[in-house]
C-alpha cells in the first residue's frame, strides 16, 4: 500500500525524490500523468495497467469518457527512479500541476498523488471543512 504525505522539494532540473516507504513499489516500471484537482498521478507499472485496461473500455462515442481517456493517456509517461530515487517530472506535467520547488508527494493505496505544497494546503482545507457533508453522501453510497 502507498499511504501517508510527505514533504519534498523540486530541484531546478524537475527531479523530484520519491519517498523511501514508496520506491519499491514503483521499482517495476513507474508511469506518471495528468490526474484530478490540478496534481500529478504516479502509477506502478501493474496498476497502470489495470487502470488502462477500464479506461480503453469506456464508450468511445461519449465525449466525457474520450475527454478523460486523453487527460489520462495522453500526458503519460514512463520515468523511471534514478540511484538517488529521484523521478524527473517532464515540463508539460510540471505545469499542468502548478508545481513549485515546494510540492507534496501523497500515497493514496494504489497511487501517489504529486502536489503543489499551496495547492494541497488549499485543498485540505477546503476539504476538510466540508468532512461532514462529504461523509454524509459517501454514507448514502453505504460507505
Amino acid at each position: 500500500m502507498l499511504l501517508g504525505e510527505y514533504k519534498h522539494t523540486l530541484d531546478t532540473k524537475g527531479r523530484l525524490a520519491i519517498p523511501v516507504k514508496f520506491r519499491d513499489k514503483l521499482e517495476s516500471g513507474t508511469i506518471i500523468t495528468r490526474g484530478l484537482d490540478r496534481c500529478l498521478f504516479i502509477f506502478g507499472r501493474k496498476e497502470w495497467e489495470n487502470l488502462v485496461g477500464k479506461l480503453v473500455q469506456l464508450p468511445l462515442a461519449q465525449a466525457n469518457s474520450r475527454a478523460f481517456v486523453r487527460l489520462m493517456l495522453a500526458g503519460a509517461m514512463d520515468v523511471e527512479l534514478d540511484k538517488q530515487g529521484r523521478i524527473l517530472i517532464p515540463d508539460y506535467l510540471r505545469t499542468y500541476a502548478d508545481l513549485s520547488k515546494e510540492t507534496i508527494v501523497a500515497g493514496l493505496f494504489n497511487r501517489v498523488e504529486v502536489w503543489d505544497a499551496k495547492l494541497w494546503s488549499d485543498y485540505k482545507a477546503k476539504t476538510e471543512s466540508a468532512s461532514d457533508e462529504i461523509a454524509e453522501k459517501l454514507g448514502e453510497l453505504g460507505i
